[in-house]
């Protein structure tokens, strides 16, 4: 028996019998372990990609002081960060680099289990970075690139003379960019010798890999539910700035409403 299901937002969808839902479930399943093994190989493949040493003493703004990229690791091997568009003079943080900044916390209660530190980084000055972190509830540590080439050297700012062209180099392609800033994340291994290689950095869609809430959205019937047409992440705001929230809403700054 085939029905319609109504009243729900979806139309035309098919409705049905149990035995049928499930031999479809099943032939789905096996294209789900496929993609589960493609994804397996690409870890391993990634892993095996070879490493570039960092040579640049990069120094951040950190609340315990100055520390250079080495200490940022906290005693660990492996260090995850998290470019967060913040630039100087922003009354906010990117909306989907918070978005994306709300995971953090749960993942560091397991990241330091597998030698893995995770910070953010973002060009505004220290102050700017803890009243915003202050403001969204967060704990992890987050630092400031100000004032060095970090950001720009791992491709998530770009220089103004690139941007008057029309086109600047992100995601390893040369590319329209709407922003000085660019989210992404970078992964660097640290040896025994102290020594710092850049292993991994991803940008665009790849750091949706951080954004555990998209995984169970596409669990669900109407999935992620937006626009690929226009800015898919149009419906997202600060957490503190949806109509349920606690607190009253706010605009956003200009350009990252």
């Amino acid at each position: 028996m085939n029905t319609a299901i109504a009243d729900t937002g979806i139309t035309d969808h098919p409705v049905v019998s149990r035995a049928q839902w499930l031999a479809a479930r099943k032939a789905l399943l096996q294209r789900e372990k496929e993609l589960t093994r493609l994804q397996d190989q690409m870890a391993r493949d990634r892993r095996a990609l070879p490493w570039v040493k960092v040579e640049k003493d990069y120094v951040f703004d950190t609340l315990d002081g100055p520390r250079r990229l080495a200490e940022l690791f906290d005693g660990r091997s492996q260090l995850m960060v998290q470019h967060f568009m913040f630039a100087p003079g922003w009354e906010q943080g990117c909306k989907s680099c918070s978005y994306m900044a709300d995971h953090n916390d749960g993942a560091n209660l397991h990241l330091p289990q597998r030698d893995v530190t995770l910070v953010a980084v973002s060009r505004a000055p220290l102050a700017e970075l803890e009243r915003f972190r202050q403001r969204m509830g967060w704990k992890f540590n987050w630092v400031s690139s100000y004032g060095t080439d970090f950001n720009r050297d791992f491709g998530v700012n770009f220089d103004p003379d690139a941007m008057s062209t029309g086109k600047v180099d992100y995601n390893y392609v040369r590319q329209p960019f709407p922003h000085e800033e660019a989210p992404g994340i970078s992964v660097f291994y640290r040896d025994e010798a102290g020594q710092v290689f850049h292993t991994y950095s991803t940008y665009g869609r790849g750091v949706e890999v951080m954004m555990h809430t998209y995984p169970l959205l596409e669990l669900t019937p109407k999935g992620r539910d937006e626009d690929e047409l226009e800015y898919t992440m149009a419906w997202v705001r600060h957490h503190d700035r949806y109509e349920n929230a606690a607190k009253p809403a706010a605009s956003c700054c200009s350009t990252q409403s």
